[in-house]
């Protein structure tokens, strides 16, 4: 039975969120120290360990047939390869910054200066839309250093905490693009493979669903019971069940995760008690 090659990258922090994700979806990979390649024992999947910014041509060579990959590299690396689901994890930015002394107005102080970056494609593409232009140098490594050694104007790279940037004296001016995981479609991938793929993103929608939600019990009185439905309407509509107490109910429904403080505090408004929350491991539709 053929089996279903993704590309992870091979160390750092998407490698563990990365392979977080396929165990979540139930799949077993026996990950051997220093290993460059692993099979799944439960699912038809060979996981291969790649360097970040190989992994694009690895997908357009149809070496591998899907990867777990930043879209940030797919856009500087990758920008034909087609992407399938947002994943939510690893999420950064890639920005411009400069000296903390310097004063910076808009995007026209660039012009006619050098840049250090290991982005020159994302660079290049949006400086020149703004009319600017400027000097790249590539640097394959710490480009922060780049501006306390005299060798560029300010940098190009990932900002996460911004801590990295503030260690170097620098500060973040501009926003090039907002970056997370994605999971990337190699153009090659045959038919066989597409419904392994199919199987698996069934999976990974379940998970992401399941992350991005809350479930919530509450107790409610039934003469608010209405205003209270209407603010937890759940995947089609909240389950309502009659409480032993005379004129109140159950009701258990699913809420977003980003506004769970937000509809905590109307039920709490619309005369909910008793509200317990739980997590969702997984959602299926």
């Amino acid at each position: 039975m053929s089996k279903l090659r993704i590309a992870i990258q091979k160390s750092g922090r998407l490698n563990q969120d990365s392979l977080q994700i396929l165990k979540d979806c139930g799949i077993s990979i026996d990950n051997g120290k220093e290993q460059l390649k692993a099979t799944a024992s439960n699912f038809p999947l060979e996981v291969f360990y790649l360097r970040n910014g190989d992994i694009p041509q690895y997908l357009r060579d149809g070496v591998v047939d899907i990867a777990i990959i930043g879209e940030n590299v797919l856009i500087e690396k990758g920008e034909d390869i087609g992407i399938v689901e947002k994943l939510g994890f690893s999420k950064c930015k890639v920005s411009l910054a400069i000296p903390k002394g310097e004063v910076y107005q808009d995007v026209n102080y660039f012009n006619g200066k050098k840049i250090a970056t290991s982005y020159p494609n994302t660079v290049q593409k949006y400086l020149l839309n703004k009319g600017v232009n400027t000097q790249i140098h590539i640097i394959n490594g710490s480009v922060e250093i780049a501006p306390n050694i005299g060798l560029a104007d300010g940098i190009c790279d990932i900002v996460s905490s911004g801590s990295t940037l503030f260690k170097n004296n620098l500060k973040e001016v501009e926003l090039l693009l907002n970056s997370e995981a994605v999971l990337a479609v190699s153009p090659t991938i045959s038919e066989n493979k597409q419904q392994i793929l199919d199987r698996l993103q069934f999976r990974i929608q379940a998970v992401l669903k399941g992350r991005n939600s809350k479930y919530v019990l509450l107790n409610a009185p039934n003469n608010k019971l209405e205003e209270i439905i209407n603010v937890v309407p759940g995947m089609k509509s909240p389950t309502v069940l009659p409480l032993a107490k005379e004129g109140w109910s159950s009701v258990h429904s699913v809420i977003p995760k980003n506004q769970f403080w937000e509809i905590i505090d109307l039920l709490k408004e619309k005369g909910a008690e008793g509200i317990l929350v739980c997590p969702i491991e997984k959602m299926v539709r």
